[in-house]
């Protein structure tokens, strides 16, 4: 409830009732204040009239009046400068630490906006929401997913960060963990980052030109090279054919000269994956890029189009994996390229925020703006986040949209955020 009611004060969603302190003096709110998430009063700067004297300060807001001692406001020299306590029930008198007496109001909560409130909390429908959202302007809607779409790569964008800092600070290893994360494609995306993060990328470049050579590093480091990770009905086949044993030999013999150590194979996962998303097919095409030098950040810094991004990227397995999935089980030939619906998610998800991330680092608006561009560009995802709001009548052109309505269900819906959230808001004051 004090939630409600931070947000009632912060819209001025007022009863039609005048205001009114407890001591019978008229309240006007002229401006609610600037609203602080943070230690401190929950609104600086509030201009109100108190009996026609205008007032300039802090107001603190409280389901309950005693709260203020439950919080030991009455303590903290902070709240000194509080110039009304509004709350949805007064039960007792307030001092601050000076000992001087409150200024209080109690602020009854709009019938209608407590009643669609509930709705929003308690309604089956998904999202509880859907009722109103052909009824919305075009303006409202476009603010809101542009506002969206850009805290979505906000939030991409502090995760490179910390990436760059488990790197110690080297943007192209980073790049390297964030692309092979989203080679994982969601089910496998933290096996993969943890992977990329047991890569020793600098002792792998003194065998780049030996594709052999990355592939067994790249598998071995996986854990992919020892014999109890073959299903056992393919285990003798693994065997005779001999490419297994190659890599683990050649696996055992670098892992000595660097001190590797593998990561634990059981952080992957094959239940209700298809073959072409297993951990050996996508590991043999990140080592085909590697190889080829498309797996850069200064590679992908120079591709100015969507078309340029995904020429860098596009990649297929090395010759064995052309007929098999896992090792020993073979399979009809098939190079395996990465799939254009695969190209356009690894886009979306590592090349757009990698630009705006080190756009932002570098403070170069070009990288920023190119992100963008790119989602404008691509196709919207299709997925059953995006044909939800699409049956609620939300309009996707592209990419951009997709990855804003992404954000607004998990993290607006999903958090039960309504009072964050710009369609919340229009629920609310109907």
């Amino acid at each position: 409830m004090e939630q409600l009611l931070h947000y009632v004060w912060k819209h001025k969603l007022f009863p039609l009732s005048p205001l009114s302190t407890t001591d019978h003096r008229q309240v006007e709110v002229i401006a609610p204040g600037l609203h602080n998430r943070n230690a401190g009063p929950d609104f600086f700067n509030a201009k109100l009239k108190i009996n026609g004297t205008l007032w300039v300060g802090n107001v603190e807001i409280h389901d309950k009046a005693s709260d203020w001692y439950l919080h030991a406001h009455d303590k903290d020299e902070r709240y000194d400068n509080v110039i009304l306590h509004v709350c949805g029930n007064i039960d007792t008198e307030a001092r601050n630490s000076k000992g001087a007496p409150l200024t209080q109001m109690q602020l009854d909560i709009p019938e209608n906006v407590f009643k669609h409130y509930q709705e929003l909390l308690t309604i089956d429908q998904y999202p509880p929401c859907y009722q109103i959202i052909p009824s919305l302007t075009k303006l409202t809607v476009h603010s809101w997913m542009s506002a969206l779409q850009t805290e979505r790569l906000s939030q991409k964008t502090e995760a490179i960060e910390e990436r760059v800092h488990r790197c110690n600070g080297d943007w192209e290893n980073a790049y390297f963990v964030t692309l092979a994360r989203n080679y994982g494609f969601g089910i496998n995306g933290d096996a993969f980052e943890q992977w990329a993060l047991k890569l020793p990328l600098r002792a792998v470049d003194h065998h780049r030109d030996d594709l052999f050579q990355i592939e067994a590093i790249f598998m071995g480091q996986a854990g992919l090279l020892e014999l109890n990770t073959i299903p056992e009905r393919y285990q003798k086949d693994a065997l005779n054919d001999g490419y297994f044993a190659r890599l683990r030999n050649e696996y055992l013999y670098l892992s000595h000269k660097f001190s590797l150590q593998p990561m634990d194979y059981k952080l992957w996962r094959f239940l209700r994956l298809r073959p072409q998303n297993f951990p050996h097919i996508r590991i043999s095409q990140l080592a085909n890029l590697y190889y080829n030098r498309r797996a850069g950040l200064s590679q992908l810094l120079e591709a100015s189009t969507v078309k340029e991004a995904k020429k860098v990227l596009s990649t297929s397995v090395t010759e064995y994996w052309e007929t098999h999935y896992t090792f020993g089980s073979t399979s009809i030939r098939n190079e395996k390229h990465l799939s254009p619906f695969s190209l356009n998610l690894l886009i979306i998800n590592t090349v757009v925020p990698i630009l705006f991330a080190y756009g932002r680092h570098r403070g170069e608006e070009k990288y920023c703006d190119r992100a963008f561009d790119f989602l404008e560009e691509l196709k919207a995802e299709n997925n059953h986040i995006v044909r939800m709001w699409q049956q609620c009548g939300l309009e996707v052109e592209n990419a951009g949209d997709s990855q804003a309505l992404i954000q607004l269900k998990k993290e607006y819906c999903d958090k039960k955020e309504c009072l964050r959230c710009r369609i919340g808001y229009e629920y609310l004051k109907r």
